[in-house]
């Protein structure tokens, strides 16, 4: 068969037939007297053992390899080959994201992408500093896509740069809402934590929604910044972790004042206040405890906190009864 045939039946071109040839991957078995190449069929399986093995991503000298040591053991090579696969994957995706992120920014010329593209470039700098301005300018000249900020914000260590960042998404609006909750699900204890401190500073109601399913959630951490949030936002169902926290002494300063926030609403304040007396009433609660609970009282208005603190003054532990002493104190001045 004549190189035009082999070309047309292989689907490799004529000139590639050559440069095989001349890289002695393969050769004619004979030649016609006008000197035109002539293959046989065990060339033909040859040709096409070689686009088999290009297909795989092998170099010519490596299908060469492949086709004539007799010693040759493929194993290692098909492993360097998933190596260098995945990087290139992990590569080509890193690019996609990066081009999706300026396309959602829509920018209106080149001189707008060259800035989305700067500030995505400093959002995953290694220096803090860098970081923490661009989270600070995102939005000011250019709009820094959504994704690339709740990415960055989830991913951050650095409290300071935490914070910017969290402002950032914030200034977004709600519209990284559905991103952070993803974040929630995430199998690091760390990403959550980040995902429901970016949530509560979101003033949206799909953050409300978000954060009151995180209140329900298996995670401990989540479920408290998750009440702390949900109280300021005037959230009742966050009560019971709120007391919670101020049992555990578990950002309790913060729980209580949340719960004296809460209290303004008569509708809620005989429900803190029973809430926090029934916790007194609890064996098991240590005087610690319930010091901190007498204290969480302070701030809850009505009859049931009054009585609460009336009979807390004869508490055997006198550290919790010379607290409730004060607080009627206060009370009464007020």
């Amino acid at each position: 068969m004549l190189i035009g045939d082999v070309a047309r039946r292989s689907g490799v071109s004529a000139r590639m037939l050559r440069h095989y040839e001349a890289l002695g991957l393969v050769r004619p078995t004979d030649r016609t007297g006008s000197g035109y190449r002539r293959y046989a069929d065990e060339d033909i399986r040859r040709i096409f053992h070689i686009e088999s093995l290009r297909s795989l991503g092998l170099s010519l000298r490596d299908v060469g390899r492949a086709l004539d040591d007799p010693g040759f053991a493929p194993a290692e090579l098909v492993d360097d080959l998933i190596r260098r696969t995945r990087e290139r994957i992990a590569a080509e995706t890193e690019l996609l994201t990066r081009l999706r992120r300026i396309d959602a920014a829509e920018p209106a010329g080149w001189e707008e992408v060259l800035q989305v593209v700067a500030l995505l470039q400093a959002l995953e700098s290694k220096s803090p500093g860098a970081r923490q301005r661009a989270a600070l300018s995102a939005g000011e000249d250019v709009a820094v896509p959504v994704e690339a900020l709740v990415e960055a914000v989830l991913g951050e260590s650095d409290p300071n740069v935490a914070g910017a960042l969290r402002w950032a998404l914030a200034q977004a609006g709600g519209a990284g809402a559905a991103l952070l909750a993803q974040g929630l699900g995430s199998p690091a204890a760390e990403v959550r934590e980040r995902a429901v401190r970016s949530l509560a500073e979101l003033p949206d109601g799909t953050a409300t929604a978000l954060l009151r399913d995180a209140l329900g959630g298996p995670d401990v951490v989540v479920r408290r910044y998750a009440a702390l949030a949900l109280g300021a936002r005037g959230v009742a169902d966050a009560v019971p972790t709120l007391i919670d926290m101020i049992v555990e002494a578990a950002n309790d300063a913060d729980a209580a004042d949340t719960l004296g926030a809460l209290a303004d609403d008569p509708a809620l304040a005989d429900r803190i206040a029973t809430g926090l007396v029934d916790r007194l009433a609890l064996d098991g609660v240590g005087p610690d405890a319930r010091r901190r609970l007498a204290q969480a009282l302070a701030d809850v208005p009505g009859s049931t906190t009054s009585r609460a603190l009336a009979e807390l003054t004869r508490d055997e532990d006198r550290a919790v009864a010379l607290t409730a002493t004060y607080i009627l104190k206060l009370r009464d001045t007020r």
